[in-house]
C-alpha cells in the first residue's frame, strides 16, 4: 500500500473581501502534497495573485485557514510569518524582481543571506543553482546584461536556492515569448521536481498549465478541478 505524500499546503474554506462588502473569493479549499505541481487558472480579477499572497502570509483574509507545513499561517504574527516564508517558501513573479545593483550571484544568494547570513558553502550552492538553470558562468553579470528569459531563470534559482518546501509562481512566463517561456518552464519544473518542492503556479498560459499534475480553476465562489 502506497503512503500518501505529506501535505505541504492545506487551504480550508478561505474567503477574502476588500472592505466590508467587496468579495474577492470564498470557500476556497484545496491541498498541495509534497512534490506536487498544481496550476491555478481563472478569469482576470478573480483573485489568483491575492490567493498566493494569502497563502504566503503577505495578505490577510476574512475566513478560513491556511496551513503551511502544518503551521497555521493565520495564527502567526508578522515576524513569525516572515521567518516561515524565509524557511519554507520561494517566489517567482512575472516581473522578475531582481535587484539591479546586485550581480546575478548576489541576487540568487539573497534568500540564504536572509535566512542565516553568509556561511561556508553558500557560494557553491549558488553556483550549483546557476548551473542547474542554464546560467553557468554568468554569476558576475549585472541584471541589465541579461535577457528576459535569463532574468526569469535567475529568479527561479533565487527562489529555490534555500530549498523551500513550497514554490509560489505568479505568471512567471507572462512577459516572455512562447519559445523562451517553454525553456523557463523546463527549468522551473525540473528544479522543483529535483528538490521535491511543491509548486503552485498561477497562469493564464494553457501551455504552462498543461504541464501540471492538476489544474484548479479559481472562481468567486470557490475552487474546482479544471476539465
Amino acid at each position: 500500500m502506497n503512503t500518501p505524500a505529506p501535505s505541504r499546503l492545506d487551504v480550508c474554506g478561505l474567503a477574502k473581501r476588500y472592505g466590508d462588502d467587496t468579495p474577492v473569493f470564498r470557500d476556497v479549499s484545496f491541498r498541495l502534497a509534497a512534490g506536487e505541481f498544481v496550476a491555478i487558472v481563472g478569469e482576470s480579477g478573480v483573485g489568483k495573485s491575492t490567493l498566493l499572497n494569502c497563502i504566503a502570509g503577505l495578505d490577510d483574509w476574512n475566513a478560513g485557514q491556511v496551513l503551511l507545513d502544518g503551521q497555521d499561517v493565520g495564527g502567526l504574527d508578522d515576524t513569525a510569518r516572515a521567518l516561515l516564508r524565509r524557511r519554507a517558501v520561494g517566489f517567482v513573479f512575472q516581473a522578475f524582481h531582481v535587484l539591479p545593483h546586485l550581480d546575478v550571484a548576489q541576487n540568487v544568494a539573497l534568500p540564504l543571506m536572509l535566512q542565516h547570513g553568509r556561511r561556508a558553502g553558500d557560494d557553491e550552492r549558488v553556483a550549483q543553482m546557476l548551473d542547474a538553470v542554464g546560467l553557468q558562468g554568468l554569476g558576475q553579470r549585472l541584471p541589465q546584461q541579461l535577457s528576459g528569459g535569463q532574468l526569469q531563470r535567475v529568479a527561479i534559482a533565487r527562489a529555490l536556492v534555500h530549498r523551500p518546501l513550497l514554490l509560489l509562481a505568479d505568471e512567471p512566463t507572462g512577459n516572455l515569448d512562447p519559445a523562451t517561456a517553454e525553456r523557463v518552464m523546463d527549468a522551473l519544473v525540473a528544479q522543483t521536481r529535483a528538490q521535491g518542492a511543491a509548486l503552485l503556479l498561477v497562469t493564464h498560459s494553457p501551455a504552462a498549465a498543461a504541464r501540471a499534475d492538476r489544474v484548479l480553476r479559481l472562481r468567486a465562489d470557490g475552487m474546482a478541478e479544471a476539465p
